[in-house]
């Protein structure tokens, strides 16, 4: 297969990849927001809000709740992919938005 040809597949399975995530109720903005902003706060300050471990993430949850605002809607949703075992997902988003 020529690497034009190849180039061509990769790129509409991103699309498809992209469609099938925004679909699944998952807003745009955050789901770029979960790979690109880290932690500003706490023992985790600094890391990508998608690499926090899932027992920080579940400490959030029984201990009064995520913070309010956009981070925490970003941490929720963190929250509910990576209990769910769908880290897949942010895989596929690291893939899609790539650091700069």
């Amino acid at each position: 297969m020529k690497i034009r040809q190849k180039k061509k597949l990769y790129f509409k399975n991103v699309r498809k990849n992209n469609n099938k995530l925004m679909e699944s109720g998952f807003r745009p903005e955050i789901l770029q927001a979960m790979v690109s902003q880290t932690m500003p706060f706490g023992r985790y300050q600094g890391r990508l809000l998608c690499d926090l471990p899932i027992s920080y993430l579940e400490w959030f949850a029984s201990h009064g709740g995520f913070p309010k605002g956009k981070l925490g809607e970003i941490l929720a949703t963190v929250y509910e992919i990576k209990v769910n075992g769908l880290e897949q997902i942010i895989q596929q988003l690291k893939q899609m938005y790539p650091k700069k």
